[in-house]
């Protein structure tokens, strides 16, 4: 029941100020409309994965995750949670977090405040059908933030999530595995949000730079005593009010 009064503020926190048009991140934080990390001194952050799942990529980062007992969270379109509900469903099963980052995948400049909505609930659609939880968290689609697009999410009750600064892998580049861990590691802090990908130009691929960096990254945060958690864990954390998970995963 604390985690769901907890969501339940989160959202009612969304709704107010819903008039603010300045598209900048001091105005928008102080909406609680959108959040680009989380204040806490415990040595917490939240892995962030956008755009899958993938069938080859997704899987290898997931046992990845398992050897260090992260957790994190999956922003996911819905169309590739139709084409992958099993992965989905191993995600939930491992105690991952599934957010909505729209169904298509749709280009910023493509989009419009009535697209966007219907994209924000074909995906919830698709991802409430396949773990019975519809998600309460929301990424855009390259991270844009403007006043409409926050707009759009707030009416379909979602909380918008997007990454510290500064703590963007880069990832769909496909840089070298070094380059992705000093990106990350050389500013990692206590209540980060750090930004990957599952699915980045690497369709045809069974290999990817995210996966080769990834165990560096995670073998650095827990020999210096991060914690890796999902989003919401964190925010619940840092509240002071303990979760319990089944409320979030049947």
């Amino acid at each position: 029941m604390r985690k769901i009064a907890f969501i339940t503020l989160l959202l009612l926190m969304s709704f107010v100020n819903t008039s603010v048009s300045a598209a900048n991140r001091e105005e928008h934080e102080k909406t609680g409309q959108v959040i680009w990390e989380v204040k806490t001194k415990e040595k917490l952050v939240a892995l962030t994965f956008d755009d899958g799942p993938h069938p080859f990529i997704t899987p290898q980062i997931l046992d990845i995750l398992a050897k260090y007992h992260a957790k994190a969270t999956f922003f996911v379109t819905g169309l590739k949670a139709e084409q992958y509900p099993e992965l989905i469903k191993r995600e939930v099963a491992e105690g991952h977090e599934i957010a909505n980052h729209t169904y298509d995948h749709i280009p910023h400049n493509e989009l419009s405040p009535r697209i966007l909505s219907k994209e924000i609930q074909k995906a919830d659609t698709a991802i409430q059908k396949i773990t019975g939880v519809t998600p309460f968290l929301f990424r855009p689609v390259g991270g844009h933030f403007d006043d409409w697009v926050i707009k759009s999410a707030v009416k379909q009750q979602k909380t918008v999530v997007l990454w510290t600064w500064g703590q963007d892998s880069r990832d769909w580049k496909n840089p070298p595995a070094n380059k992705i861990c000093s990106s990350i590691l050389n500013g990692v802090k206590p209540g980060n949000i750090i930004l990957f990908h599952d699915w980045h130009g690497a369709e045809t691929s069974k290999r990817c730079t995210t996966t080769a960096a990834l165990t560096n990254i995670l073998d650095y945060l827990q020999r210096n005593g991060y914690q890796c958690v999902t989003v919401s864990d964190m925010l619940f954390r840092t509240s002071q009010i303990i979760p319990d998970l089944s409320e979030l995963h049947p």
